[in-house]
């Protein structure tokens, strides 16, 4: 029997508050230049820090200051000449560095103004620190000064290559706010946002909006659910503290986080630099979540939390897992379609419906053994999968985490190959199971990551993050915004495949399916079905062979044409909505697009989640959908 990979319940873990983003007065721009290390160390203390970073602007000067220090003191202390006053300093050092794990890093300054923060071991020499900063190109004065601005530094990916190999934990700084790698309006195309945010070096995301539950939250959109975002990412906080207290303006916004006024709660084995690391590297994301502080309210459940976001295409529920009744089967098949897709988690012992109490599983020991010798006898190739328990109300709960297939077409049963597309498992077609093989023959276990060119010219900062902190839709957008026109565009026959753009190109939408050509053949009507998600083509969809969302694009398009007066046009007049539905507790839109030569694309069940850019306009609050 194949090998797979168990990991039992985790119990000995325990949460620790950390901030892997402060800086000090090594920085030039700190607010605070006269305060003392140990004044940062007693404000972590006061906020309940047990591990924290020095990362200042391009430079380790400030935790060389403090290790300095101390070291001074100590010496002080051996030969007998220290004051009562060093002697106090001293011991109040050690009390506090015996509480609160102190690292040293930098938030690097790379090409074009990207911010990147470097964590290293307590181990780490101060100059093997200084001089990889050098080799990154980082000037000396800057070295010196922790100044953020350096000039022609190295490039985003060379950073990450450099730091993961000195053995350091590799974050994107405020990654959707100012010198972030994910704002908005940046000067480069979308491979070269995509390597920023999804490359291997890198171990997590650092946003602004970590607790946000708003749908255009950051860590919503690198969930996994976006097929040219397939890397779910870790995504944290950390104060970014240029000050030991918040500092706002003359009308109460604040303008600086003081030390640990905004974490990360990380569940580790114990407070080490060795613990955090296998933390980053692991695909546990129930392990790191936003720190609430002292308020009395239990933390968010991490089950129940992904329950509410819905089955996906990189998640999916089931209440049992009995072989009798073939309960098993479908969570097998579910392992089976996420290797052959994106990947994903199965969670079994509660049901997709959120309103529905949980089950639970009353023998999980018995129960992850059984899962894992299905997963061993019923998939070929081998498939190496996580399994391990959680709990949910009081119910123990069996997750299964599945990784990306490095060798597709995965089948069950010898002959049987799932694929999942958006919230659902279905067998793959034809065109899908070429596509699963010419995958499988280029031996890429994880989504290749090549390096894009850069911009030609320096990128201006931008204001406008690429996500908002906060979910803003509080009026209908299409009331909100008139059309140019109200004179509807004229019908037109649909596009055939070579007058279509590429997939995943020119503003299209990131979910929902497109006809885009059918024909008769004996009386039977074929369709040609594109996938907006990952921009396949499938040939020869019957009615009777369609999954769901196809089903319900034939049906709209035979039975429900288009209506150009119904249509609500973007201000522009080339993009517009047809309508929305729900399908089950989610909101679905059918939209519209002008093509260059005046015919009209309709894109059939688009998730919220392929709402990108422009198409966001067209999203409606969720008390007015019927």
């Amino acid at each position: 029997m194949a090998k797979r990979k168990t990991t039992p319940k985790v119990q000995q873990q325990q949460w620790y508050n950390v901030d892997l983003h402060l800086h000090t007065p090594a920085s030039i721009d700190y607010q605070n230049p006269e305060a003392s290390y140990l004044d940062i160390l007693k404000r972590a203390e006061a906020h309940g820090l047990a591990i924290m970073a020095f990362t200042d602007h391009n430079t380790v000067n400030g935790y060389a200051r403090m290790m300095h220090e101390i070291e001074q003191l100590t010496v002080f202390q051996e030969s007998g000449r220290a004051t009562k006053e060093e002697q106090a300093r001293l011991n109040e050092y050690r009390r506090l560095l015996d509480k609160i794990l102190v690292l040293p890093g930098f938030e690097f300054t790379a090409t074009f103004g990207f911010h990147i923060l470097g964590i290293f071991p307590p181990t780490k020499s101060i100059r093997e620190l200084e001089h990889l900063l050098l080799s990154l190109n980082v000037p000396m004065q800057s070295v010196d000064e922790g100044n953020s601005e350096v000039g022609a530094s190295s490039d985003v990916l060379t950073a990450y290559q450099a730091i993961r190999r000195a053995g350091g934990i590799v974050i994107a700084a405020h990654v959707n706010a100012a010198h972030g790698v994910a704002m908005r309006g940046l000067d480069f195309g979308g491979q070269t946002r995509i390597a920023y945010t999804q490359d291997l070096n890198l171990h997590a995301l650092e946003v602004t909006d970590l607790g946000s539950k708003g749908r255009q939250s950051t860590a919503r959109f690198f969930n996994g659910i976006k097929s040219e975002y397939p890397r779910k990412m870790r995504c944290i906080q950390g104060s970014d503290a240029h000050a030991l207290d918040t500092i706002t303006d003359r009308r109460g916004k604040v303008t600086t986080l003081g030390v640990g006024e905004r974490t990360t709660e990380m569940q580790l084995r114990e407070r080490s630099f060795e613990a955090l690391v296998e933390l980053f590297e692991s695909n546990d994301f129930s392990r790191s979540r936003p720190f609430e502080g002292n308020t009395g309210v239990e933390a968010p459940n991490y089950v129940l939390t992904a329950r509410e976001e819905g089955e996906s295409i990189v998640q999916a529920f089931h209440e049992m897992m009995q072989r009798k009744g073939g309960s098993q089967y479908s969570v097998v098949a579910d392992v089976c379609a996420f290797a052959n897709t994106n990947g994903g988690t199965v969670y079994v012992g509660l049901s997709k419906d959120p309103t529905q109490p949980v089950v639970g599983i009353t023998e999980p020991v018995e129960a992850l053994k059984e899962l894992e010798d299905a997963v061993a006898r019923m998939i070929t190739p081998e498939l190496h999968i996580d399994l391990d328990t959680l709990e949910a109300d009081g119910k123990t709960i069996v997750r299964v985490q599945v990784p990306r297939g490095g060798s597709p077409p995965y089948v069950v049963d010898e002959y049987k190959i799932y694929v999942r597309g958006e919230d659902e498992t279905n067998l793959a077609v034809r065109d899908e199971i070429v596509g699963l093989v010419k995958r499988g023959m280029s031996f890429a276990d994880e989504p290749k990551v090549s390096k894009p060119a850069e911009p030609a010219a320096p990128i201006k900062p931008v204001l406008e993050p690429l996500l908002d902190e906060e979910d803003t839709f509080e009026t209908n957008p299409i009331q909100a915004k008139k059309p140019r026109s109200n004179k509807p565009a004229p019908v037109a026959a649909l596009l055939t495949e070579e007058e279509t753009p590429a997939p995943l190109e020119n503003g299209l939408p990131r979910a929902g399916v497109e006809i885009i050509g059918t024909e008769q053949r004996n009386g039977t009507g074929y369709f040609i079905m594109r996938d907006l998600r990952n921009g396949n083509i499938v040939h020869n969809v019957t009615k009777e062979s369609a999954r769901r969302l196809w089903h319900y694009a034939i049906l709209q398009q035979e039975n429900n044409p288009l209506v150009p007066t119904k249509i609500h046009w973007s201000a522009e007049g080339d993009i517009g909505l047809w309508r929305h539905y729900k399908r089950g507790t989610d909101v679905r839109y059918d939209l519209v697009m002008r093509a260059p030569n005046g015919k009209l694309r309709v894109f059939y069940g688009v998730s919220e989640a392929g709402m990108d850019g422009r198409w966001q306009q067209f999203l409606e609050p969720d008390e007015e959908i019927q």
